[in-house]
């Protein structure tokens, strides 16, 4: 942690969600003029696609589980760790881009599934913002949980997740349904590995809860809306949070637990801009006065 360079980050599975909570934060930075440095987790997977699907490809052939994106096989755990820790320390590191479609691609010149070239940071940045799967990630080798000075899960129940992945890499990324589930098979042991424990290191966990029928999220037609979900979010520290502030300004939620509120899904948007803009004061304002 650091009070003149401070991290936040966003974690959560592939699907779960985190790149509509990083758009949230994107709009507060913009609002309330704060420079920030974005890191997109993507950008620290070790192999490009077509290398990746190489392997997976020569290890199904000898009957092995594929590499999922969860693990230490297939990530640079370490030196996300050591872009955390040295921009905690100097305001400084590198970044590079993990480009996913054929728009992002042509930006750079380059195929889809390929990564840019390394490039420091822009100078001056007020905070890191990190948004991906491995915010909070911690093996005996690596622990980058210890860094971020906001530790933000997103971590939708498991069959919503589900949904949201299927439908987001069957109709964006032009991938087969059958594909997918393989994927998410192959991925279940780094998963409960390297995802889930990240949930209880995080200080405040957001998870979407729908209120219709998803028991068989391989076959759902579409992905329940917010006005079809609640949001329960849990703060693992709930000393100096105004819960009577936020129960008024949000119809209809209410407590679950002393640490806990529910809402429904559409007001999420609003919870996040109540919640973390002080937050984001608090931050710079330490940041101003480190000492």
């Amino acid at each position: 942690m650091s009070t003149r360079h401070p991290i936040i980050a966003i974690t959560g599975s592939s699907g779960a969600g985190t790149s509509t909570v990083r758009q949230v934060f994107e709009r507060m930075f913009r609002r309330e003029g704060v420079n920030a440095a974005i890191i997109e987790g993507d950008s620290f997977h070790r192999y490009e696609r077509a290398v990746l699907r190489s392997m997976n490809e020569t290890r199904a052939s000898h009957g092995e589980l594929r590499f999922s994106l969860f693990g230490p096989e297939t990530n640079l755990f370490p030196e996300l760790e050591n872009l955390f820790r040295t921009y905690a320390e100097t305001g400084t590191g590198q970044r590079r881009y993990y480009l996913h479609d054929m728009e992002e691609a042509r930006r750079y010149g380059q195929t889809p599934g390929t990564f840019t070239p390394w490039e420091d940071l822009p100078p001056d940045t007020d905070l890191l913002f990190y948004e991906g799967l491995h915010g909070a990630v911690r093996t005996p080798e690596v622990d980058v949980a210890q860094h971020p000075d906001l530790l933000i899960g997103v971590a939708p129940v498991v069959n919503l997740e589900w949904i949201q992945k299927i439908h987001r890499d069957t109709r964006m990324r032009g991938y087969s349904r059958e594909a997918v589930m393989q994927t998410i098979l192959a991925r279940m042991p780094d998963y409960v590995r390297y995802i889930v424990p990240q949930f209880e290191l995080t200080h405040i966990n957001f998870q979407r809860v729908p209120v219709v029928d998803t028991s068989n999220p391989i076959i759902a037609r579409s992905i329940p809306d917010d006005g079809e979900s609640l949001v329960v979010i849990r703060f693992a520290d709930p000393r100096g949070v105004d819960f009577p502030y936020l129960l008024s300004m949000m119809k209809d939620s209410f407590m679950s637990r002393a640490n806990t509120i529910v809402i429904p899904g559409d007001r999420q948007d609003l919870a996040m801009q109540l919640i973390f803009t002080p937050l984001i004061w608090r931050l710079m304002a330490r940041r101003g006065h480190p000492d």
